[in-house]
């Protein structure tokens, strides 16, 4: 129980935070892109906190229990996604969302091509990004399930009641107050807890002779994992919704280049740790019913009480802070993308602000139904990243790099990424077809759909004068 206290009264701590940061949010500007003033220091944190989630925890460290090292490409494809992000595609799409008083990515799709690419992409947001949600929030349920036997249904009501209160009472202004918290408990929880744990097992030549399998320790691929998550995986952390509202927050092209490129630098960092945590409760505990139970348990039962409550409180945060970042994509997009775009276009800013709340809520409701179907967090958050980078990477990089671009383009890019990735995951049942994954395939299709549009349809029409002056 002592364990349960700590997370209730640090859950408490998180909701307070942010419901006092949500006094200075005046309107939707705010709740939005945080006054486009967050410096690198702020956009660090929120980057990082919103990356090492779920996925990265619960997740990474169950692809470690199974797979061994190959699982370090699960957050090291994530390191790549954000290179690219930090160094070309994150200062150019800030400039121009300044330029123009751009607030989601469905304002920078409207405005390089027109209602249709916006409103299809919000609409496909909205289904896949729900699975992301109900990740973390299974991620939550199993901190909970390991702690005090909380069914799975119950942890993930737990999970979105927290996470919804901060974030909806002021966006991402308050979100990047707590993150700041959020990621120093994370911090502080894996760094103290590895070392402990390998020493728990004797040390890494204790390891290796626990886990004599050469393909445990084969760090470019084993069973599931390895390099192949680098398709999945890259397109997503450059062009997902919710990181790049976060850059459009940023006060300068610096600060992009700072905060977001110090993410990379530590997801690179963090990437192996999840990984030998896996290997180390393989180790420890062998038979696990399920692989995703395998960081709670080490936390639980290998660690000093204070370092399994730090740790435990660390992947807590995890979960949150990622889920933090999906309702800030959830809610953003049906109140200035849909409401706002299509439903009433003479919304007031207190009108926009109130959509955006109710989004939040709306959203949390329905992660938690999905997580009630999905068996694991690795499951949910595939079928996220799969769909983001297949549907929005083509259009937002050929939008912003090159000179003269259209709407049916784009929109051809889209629907063959997700015709090639739904056509790859039946045909195969998910698996690679020879070395191509399915999000291989959706990537590659888009890329020549776009092609082919451009092509047949002869000279693109001249560009509007806003894309023009790009």
């Amino acid at each position: 129980m002592a364990y349960l206290l700590i997370i209730i009264l640090y859950s408490l701590a998180q909701i307070a935070l942010g419901i006092w940061v949500a006094r200075r949010v005046q309107g939707s500007r705010d709740f939005f892109v945080a006054g486009r003033s967050l410096g690198p220091g702020l956009l660090f944190a929120t980057f990082l906190a919103a990356n090492i989630g779920g996925g990265s925890t619960i997740g990474a460290t169950g692809l470690g229990y199974r797979d061994g090292l190959a699982g370090w490409w699960w957050v090291g494809s994530a390191g790549i996604g954000s290179i690219i992000l930090a160094l070309w595609v994150g200062p150019r799409i800030r400039r121009i969302a300044a330029a123009h008083d751009l607030r989601t990515v469905g304002d920078f799709l409207e405005w390089r091509y027109d209602r249709r690419v916006r409103a299809t992409i919000a609409i496909l947001l909205w289904m896949a990004t729900i699975a992301i949600l109900a990740g973390q929030l299974i991620g939550l349920a199993r901190v909970l399930t390991v702690v005090i036997g909380l069914p799975k249904i119950v942890g993930c009501v737990i999970g979105a009641g927290v996470v919804t209160a901060y974030f909806g009472a002021g966006g991402l202004k308050s979100s990047a107050a707590v993150n700041v918290v959020q990621l120093t408990v994370k911090v502080l929880g894996f760094v103290v807890a590895l070392p402990l744990a390998l020493h728990g097992v004797g040390g890494v030549h204790a390891l290796r002779t626990a886990l004599p399998d050469a393909a445990m320790w084969n760090p470019w691929e084993n069973g599931e994992s390895g390099w192949m998550y680098v398709a999945m995986l890259t397109p997503a952390f450059v062009v997902s919704p919710g990181l790049l509202q976060k850059v459009y927050g940023a006060r300068d092209d610096r600060t992009v280049r700072i905060g977001v490129g110090l993410n990379a630098a530590a997801l690179f960092g963090y990437a192996l740790m999840p990984a030998l945590l896996g290997m180390i409760a393989h180790v420890l505990h062998p038979d696990l019913s399920n692989r995703e139970l395998a960081l709670p348990m080490l936390f639980m039962h290998d660690l000093p009480f204070w370092v399994g409550a730090l740790g435990l409180a660390a992947v807590f945060s995890a979960e949150v802070s990622a889920a933090d970042t999906i309702l800030f994509m959830l809610a953003t997009s049906l109140s200035q993308d849909l409401y706002k775009r299509f439903v009433n276009p003479a919304a007031t800013d207190t009108q926009v602000l109130t959509v955006a709340r109710a989004a939040s809520v709306a959203g949390g409701l329905l992660g938690i139904l999905v997580a009630s179907l999905s068996d694991t967090v690795v499951d949910a958050l595939s079928i996220f990243y799969t769909l983001l980078g297949v549907s929005l990477f083509v259009p937002i990089v050929a939008g912003l790099f090159m000179r003269r671009v259209r709407a049916f383009d784009a929109l051809a890019a889209i629907a063959g990424g997700l015709v090639a990735v739904v056509a790859a995951q039946l045909w195969n049942g998910g698996k690679p077809i020879g070395i191509f994954t399915p999000a291989m395939c959706g990537l590659g299709a888009a890329v020549m759909a776009f092609a082919a549009a451009a092509f047949l349809t002869g000279r693109p029409s001249s560009p509007t004068p806003a894309a023009a002056s790009s």
